[in-house]
């Protein structure tokens, strides 16, 4: 269940198992026995083992459903979470209307900033924040309301595209609820956005309007505003006013505050002078809502049209996997805004009255690069209820958690251990363990504030070996989900009670899924044990398309159902639950005639505490894989110090006897995951630069970007490839 390579926890004796098993049941009976009487551990086993999806047709293809626990099959997919609320601006009036003085959106006020210098040589800012600050409901949507009422004085018009260029963050929401408000399409664009997606994405939706923040219109914006001849304003979310000089004859620049004050004023001269209305304009649910720019792991980004309904959609079916979901839970946003899976979870708690606290991954934590050490990061403050991450920072926290592991003495070392095996057990049998969870576990939950009762995980699959650590050592369960922008981020999520690893659940209530078959990859629908193909997601969540672009992905049956086909391969299990297996532009053909998935090859790797981040590649004219490696600092020191070697961490990722070491390491892995010898890598280089968005290098998501990856290694996949 995990594949730490020096301890695993499965190895201990078994003999001193079954004397901790016995303790903890010994002081369960006698502490914890009216707990355990009313702990349902029974229904829990019911649930997780039930069948969860059936093929309406009765082929294995499909198309598949979510089964309604009394009523069998679902008949007829959901399209909305509230009679009435068919369009996003109806969700936020509805929110304001039930919980006008609930807390709605907050972030934290910073106390100070300083420059820390580091060790070696580089200054890292450093900031000290306060509590979080409230906005509720109903001040949200009326800061909406003016927002989208000055947007309309400045002269945005309704169905004209409005670009929003932003950190995750409190207004960010106020604009996107303004846009929705008075139908203004919005145009969302990741911030590690190189400068020429960015103008291209601006060109294309021929933006005249776009709402930033003052580093990201220092950093990235100004340079290119030349190359964007039809903006006209920019809005500046940051709250001090500033001057803004410098910038080229036609474009005004404007904070969000004073955009908001002219929205408020009654009868606005300037309004009437211009003739014009700022009468709101409700949207219809086929208007466009967001034209979601993707974040280009193929290249230049496209824009997915997601409507009203399509979001809608989406968030009814994410919600129907959150159990007791209600205005008592509080949820951490800092995944950025303009990827499908945060918008969706954020719209999921705004339509049940939730508190939202922004946060981000600089200071997500006690431990985070941006906090001060020894102040608090924003989970310790926040204490939020549920959160949604990639797994990319998932497995972080299960390295680092499992380093410190291997760190403890013996007895802690050992006890830790026992505790996290007898847990497991008992997860499996539907049970909590409170003792464990008090004793053992409460300082690992405490890194992401000790009250995270869900997490969701979207964006990339997630290991068997990160997940099962989640369940154990944060407390929590994990619904591993899977969706597309092209979905509005919806497909699948998998049931909070059902523990098992390596799957993506069953659909959601909005969706059905069906698979293909793929000859190519020899994957077809009539394989056994298990059907197999390629995914094909419909339903009302499918969204409209790429913005002036034509796409065969997206297909339309003969009762006028929308479909995507996603490239991804799954198989169905017996209970209806889908696993992704494959995709098809990760499939490599080699020399020889082998079939390699470098996906699958890359998750089986990651796994390894040597490795940060791996990207797996093959040429078709070669025999052989080879691989690109960010190792892991602390591990490659400490071995780089047994073999004797001295120098910075450039030179010692660039020592080939570490890539031997490394190599070797990664090859034992790789065998003992049973991988197939042709797949396993026969040569890698290591990376001293980490992969981050901001290298361009993967996606927001975290995503491997494989062209830009090509691009930046081409020298060293000759040399690897043997040539010049």
């Amino acid at each position: 269940e995990t594949s730490h390579p020096s301890h695993k926890p499965d190895d201990m004796n078994p003999l001193l198992l079954q004397v901790f098993r016995s303790v903890v049941w010994v002081y369960s009976v006698l502490t914890f026995l009216p707990w355990y009487l009313l702990s349902g551990a029974g229904v829990n086993l019911e649930r997780s083992r039930r069948v969860k999806a059936r093929s309406v047709s009765g082929r294995p293809a499909g198309p598949y459903r979510a089964t309604d626990q009394l009523r069998g099959i679902q008949q007829k997919l959901v399209s909305s979470m509230h009679p009435g609320v068919d369009t996003l601006d109806k969700v936020m009036e509805h929110g304001a209307a039930r919980f006008p003085r609930r807390d709605c959106l907050g972030t934290r006020e910073v106390l100070s900033e300083e420059d820390e210098l580091q060790p070696n040589g580089k200054v890292f800012k450093k900031v000290i924040l306060g509590e979080y600050k409230w906005m509720s409901y109903e001040e949200t949507y009326q800061a909406a309301v003016h927002f989208g009422s000055g947007l309309a004085a400045l002269g945005q018009k309704p169905q004209c595209n409005i670009a929003i260029f932003c950190e995750t963050r409190a207004e960010w929401m106020i604009a996107a609820q303004a846009g929705f408000i008075y139908n203004f399409p919005l145009v969302t664009l990741y911030a590690t956005l190189g400068g020429p997606a960015i103008a291209h994405g601006l060109n294309e939706t021929e933006i005249t309007h776009i709402v930033t923040s003052k580093d990201l219109l220092q950093s990235r914006l100004k340079a290119i505003l030349l190359e964007v001849p039809r903006l006209q304003h920019i809005i500046v979310v940051d709250s001090k006013p500033t001057s803004w000089p410098g910038f080229p004859r036609g474009i005004m620049v404007h904070n969000m505050d004073a955009v908001q004050e002219l929205g408020s004023r009654p009868n606005n001269s300037k309004e009437e002078a211009c003739g014009l209305a700022v009468a709101r304009r409700q949207p219809l649910p086929s208007d466009t809502a967001v034209i979601m720019y993707t974040s280009g792991s193929t290249g230049i980004p496209k824009g997915v049209m997601i409507s009203h309904s399509n979001i809608i959609a989406g968030i009814t079916g994410m919600a129907e996997r959150i159990p007791n979901l209600d205005e008592t839970d509080t949820y951490i946003g800092y995944l950025p805004l303009a990827h499908v899976l945060e918008l969706s979870a954020e719209m999921v708690c705004i339509s049940h009255g939730c508190r939202i606290g922004y946060s981000s991954p600089q200071t997500l934590a006690d431990q985070s690069t941006k906090i001060k050490k020894g102040s608090k990061g924003d989970t310790s403050v926040l204490k939020p209820t549920l959160m949604a991450a990639v797994p990319e920072i998932m497995d972080r926290i299960y390295k680092n958690v499992m380093t410190k592991v291997e760190e403890m003495s013996s007895v802690q070392r050992t006890l830790f251990v026992l505790a996290y095996n007898y847990k497991m057990e008992q997860i499996s049998k539907g049970y909590s363990t409170p003792l464990c969870d008090r004793l053992v576990f409460k300082k690992v939950r405490s890194l992401l504030g000790g009250h995270i009762r869900v997490l969701l995980s979207g964006g990339a699959p997630l290991s068997a070996a990160t997940q099962r650590f989640m369940n154990i050592c944060l407390c929590c369960p994990v619904g591993q989900g899977y969706g597309l922008t092209e979905t509005s981020g919806a497909g699948t999520i998998s049931e909070m009670w059902d523990y098992s690893t390596g799957r993506v659940g069953a659909p959601l209530v909005c969706s059905e899924i069906t698979l293909k078959d793929w000859e190519e990859g020899g994957y077809y629908s009539t394989d056994k044990p298990n059907p197999r193909g390629e995914i094909l997601i419909g339903g009302p969540n499918v969204t409209m398309g790429y913005y002036k672009k034509q796409s065969e992905d997206f297909l339309v049956d003969a009762s006028g159902q929308r479909w995507f086909c996603t490239g991804d391969i799954g198989e169905f299990h017996t209970d209806g639950c889908l696993k992704i297996i494959d995709r098809k532009k990760d499939l490599v053909k080699l020399q020889a005639g082998e079939y390699v998935s470098l996906g699958k090859v890359e998750a089986v790797l990651k796994n390894c505490s040597f490795v940060d981040n791996i990207c797996a590649y093959a040429n078709s004219d070669q025999s052989y894989v080879i691989g690109f490696v960010v190792p892991n600092q602390k591990q490659l020191t400490i071995l780089a110090e047994q073999r004797g070697l001295r120098g910075s961490w450039e030179e010692i990722c660039n020592h080939p006897e570490m890539e031997r070491d490394v190599l070797r390491i990664l090859t034992e892995a790789a065998l003992s995951a049973k991988l197939e010898r042709f797949e396993i890598p026969k040569k890698i280089r290591l990376s001293a630069e980490p992969w981050t968005p901001e290298t361009g290098l993967v996606t927001d998501a975290f995503k491997l970007k494989r062209k830009e990856l090509k691009s930046h290694y081409q020298d060293d996949i000759e040399r690897m490839y043997g040539g010049k």
